[in-house]
């Protein structure tokens, strides 16, 4: 018979009603009976005393509030029997399913793994709190999106074995919609001019898309300092808000957003002094200012001021340097003047430097592009400029930089490079569609990290019936310690263009070659290279004359020993998805007369991107050729120049811009030429929706150019116009490229060809 009876439940150790007393005693045994899912060891873990010991009351207290803690039970109760220890559990349910119903704004499974993170999902122990906090956490995540009108439901369906089923019902309602957006207090500036500053926006043509009609707080926070932004930027130094209204409608389906602003006078900048320690002359650090004395006050002026004197100070060892902007106001005359106070603490070395993230690419390739000396002093730029370099490689889809202070000194700091290594092997495929040669496909496997090494290797296998070509190249970018760089190539090709839109022949060619680069300054390099190569050619009856012609002159087999030489200059901040800098790369090919052909064959490429912010930007390329014979000999039509497709002219078939003949069956074939131009223009923008995603972008295009031959007069009407809306995406598969061009100039003897495309994929 049981003697004695704890009351276990919480409520009962604090009523008024006292615990029923024993005398303390000396536990021979403790058994625990009521536990279903929950392992015995558990709650022996939780007891304050072990067979052996002395039990008390306080002990009693301490071994229910302990296990209630544990949230897996609803009830515990101790018994005491002949000095043996009873504890009685009633388990809380364990949650058997979680279901959404209704749900349409939001993935489910997505929901299930934000829930599972605040306690609630199957297998886990009900617990009714963590179930208001979800729910509660649901209904914020609508509200986020501007459905003000959701209602959640949620109910919990007992089930066998002291389980429960968790579902949440939800009617979602219409998003709330941004109906109007006023500015009151605006004297200077109209208030349809401030409001366009807003990202938050009425209802529109496009906002289904990009939801810029409903309201976020966040998205408003932003907006309201852009519109403080544009006050400050233009003087108005006194610029305040003086209240921020956001109303809903009893129907939750209308917003109306009102702010009060009071805009102040214009102020102008009376004088700008510098002071404190400065470390280097004066006079250099003037140089930095962008406010000057006499013109209106700016902002971003003031923040580019501190900004580019710290850089400076950083480029000297001084990483930690603070340099404040101090004003003085003068109410009554509407002006200010700044002291740019200058800290520039105590100069910093970098103790060490260490990768992370390399698990291909060796620790060598990396700090070989390093511009930062361990044991020198800290200089931004040289940081920046290796982040730079590496971002170049083309090995890594992320650089990130870190300088932590050393720890007990001062004047150390460690410089951390992070990346996030990308795919480098690459089996790279090209199409197009017309209705005269269906598919056109061609392939190649690349290697630009061969082993982690920073090697390069590339073998072309083309099988298609045009190119035959089996190439295999290497390049080692660091022959030399210094730099130079040293690659080797090898090639069998076979060449029938006579599914094309160009000239019919055969060719056939093999050879081979060494080329070598030297670093001349930190973005630019030189290139030399030697190379043998034997073509045979074959015409047809339907040949172009002036092919017959090269045959009949010059023989069937060419050989040529040809000379390269080339500068390349690359200033642009990313080499997978550049916004900013400059491409520049002219060459040289000249044919020695020491074999058959002699010829000269130049081309020169400007490209220039200009930054917009937030990932858009404007490309510009330019791109000249020119080739002809000399000593005698004719330029080979096989190095003729071709415009048209991607990559020159989009929304002409590959290849077909220039001089053209019409075949014996009344097929309009191009020659090629042996100058070419091409232009274009391109502006890149985020993919909409794509978030911080650099990987997808969307261009709007324009692009000219043109090919002519040695007979004929250069003129700009000649040149072809397209426009167009292209895709590029570096996907997990490999590199993608869509366009789709329209010719806005089509002449007689142009073939069209409105979608293009490149596709890769990533080995």
């Amino acid at each position: 018979m049981k003697s004695k009876l704890l009351p276990g439940v919480i409520a009962a150790l604090f009523a008024a009603s006292p615990v029923l007393a024993f005398e303390p005693f000396v536990v021979k045994d403790i058994r625990v009976e009521g536990i279903q899912r929950t392992e015995a060891g558990t709650v022996f873990s939780y007891l304050p005393v072990k067979v052996g010991e002395r039990f008390s009351e306080d002990k009693a207290s301490q071994a229910i509030k302990s296990l209630f803690a544990t949230g897996f039970f609803k009830d515990v109760r101790i018994e005491v029997e002949s000095d043996v220890i009873i504890v009685l559990v009633d388990e809380r349910p364990a949650i058997s399913q979680v279901d959404f119903v209704g749900i349409k704004e939001f993935d489910k499974e997505a929901l299930k793994k934000g829930l599972k993170e605040v306690g609630l999902a199957e297998s886990r122990i009900f617990d009714r709190a963590v179930l208001e906090r979800a729910e509660q956490e649901l209904k914020r995540q609508y509200l986020s999106k501007g459905l003000y009108g959701v209602q959640i439901t949620t109910t919990v369906t007992p089930l066998e074995r002291n389980r429960v089923g968790v579902n949440f019902n939800v009617v979602e309602g219409d998003a709330a919609k941004i109906r109007q957006i006023s500015i009151l207090g605006n004297k200077v500036f109209k208030e349809k001019e401030l409001v366009e500053l807003f990202s938050l926006t009425t209802p529109g043509l496009m906002t289904w898309y990009s939801k810029s009609d409903q309201y976020s707080k966040q998205k408003l926070s932003a907006d309201i300092e852009a519109l403080r932004s544009f006050y400050l930027n233009r003087g108005y130094l006194d610029f305040s808000i003086d209240s921020t209204q956001v109303s809903i409608t009893p129907d939750k389906k209308d917003i109306y957003i009102t702010l009060s602003i009071t805009e102040g006078e214009k102020y102008t900048v009376s004088d700008v002094k510098l002071a404190g320690n400065m470390v280097l002359p004066e006079a250099d650090l003037q140089k930095l200012v962008k406010l000057k004395a006499g013109e209106t006050f700016v902002r971003d002026d003031v923040t580019a001021t501190t900004k580019a004197i710290s850089d400076r100070l950083g480029n000297e060892g001084y990483a930690f340097a603070n340099v404040n902007a101090a004003p003085e106001v003068d109410k009554v005359k509407r002006e200010v003047a700044f002291t740019f106070f200058v800290d520039p603490g105590r100069r910093v070395y970098v103790r060490k430097i260490s990768f992370a993230g390399n698990a291909r690419t060796r620790d060598e390739v990396l700090r070989r592009e390093i511009r930062q000396m361990e044991g020198a002093w800290y200089d931004g730029a040289a940081i920046n400029r290796s982040k730079v370099r590496l971002d170049r490689l083309g090995y890594f889809e992320d650089v990130t930089i870190e300088t932590p202070a050393v720890a007990g000194v001062t004047d150390q700091v460690d410089a951390n490079f992070t990346v996030k290594e990308r795919a480098t092997g690459n089996l790279m495929l090209g199409a197009g569609f017309s209705s005269a040669e269906k598919v056109i496909l061609s392939a190649s496997i690349a290697q630009q990290n061969l082993f982690g090494t920073g090697n390069a290797m590339t073998l072309q296998m083309n099988t298609g019936r045009i190119n035959r070509t089996i190439a295999l190249s290497f390049t080692n970018p660091y022959w030399s310690i210094d730099g130079v760089s040293m690659g080797w190539d090898i090639y069998q090709r076979n060449v029938d263009p006579t599914s094309l839109s160009v000239a019919t022949y055969k060719s056939s060619s093999i050879g081979g070659g060494v080329r070598f680069g030297y670093p001349i300054a930190e973005d630019d390099r030189i290139n030399f290279g030697l190379s043998v190569d034997q073509t045979t050619i074959k015409v047809y009856d339907t040949s172009p004359a002036p092919y017959i012609s090269f045959v009949n002159t010059f023989g069937d087999t060419a050989r040529s020993l040809v000379a390269t030489a080339g500068w390349g200059r690359d200033r642009r901040d990313s080499f997978l998805y550049p916004t900013s800098g400059v491409y520049q790369r002219a060459s040289v090919e000249v044919a020695t007369p020491v074999l058959d052909m002699r010829y000269v064959r130049a081309s020169y490429q400007h490209q220039r991107w200009f930054p917009f912010g937030g990932g858009h930007a404007l490309m510009l390329n330019g791109d000249l050729g020119y080739a002809h014979g000399y000593d005698g000999k004719e330029l080979p039509f096989y190095k003729n120049f071709y415009a048209g497709g991607i990559g020159s002219v989009r929304g002409y078939q590959q290849s077909t811009l220039g001089p053209h003949y019409t075949d014996s069956s009344g097929y309009v074939r191009s020659l090629g030429g042996n100058r070419r131009a091409i232009a274009n223009a391109e502006y890149y923008f985020p993919m909409p929706g794509g978030g911080k995603d650099k990987s997808m972008r969307l261009s709007v295009f324009a692009d000219t150019g043109y090919v002519w031959a040695a007979d004929d007069k250069v003129r700009a009407s000649d040149l072809r116009y397209s426009t167009g809306l292209a895709f590029s995406w570096s996907s997990p598969v490999g590199p993608l490229k869509f366009s789709l061009g329209h010719a806005l100039k089509k002449e007689e003897g142009d073939r069209t060809q409105k979608f293009q495309f490149q596709l890769g994929t990533v080995f």
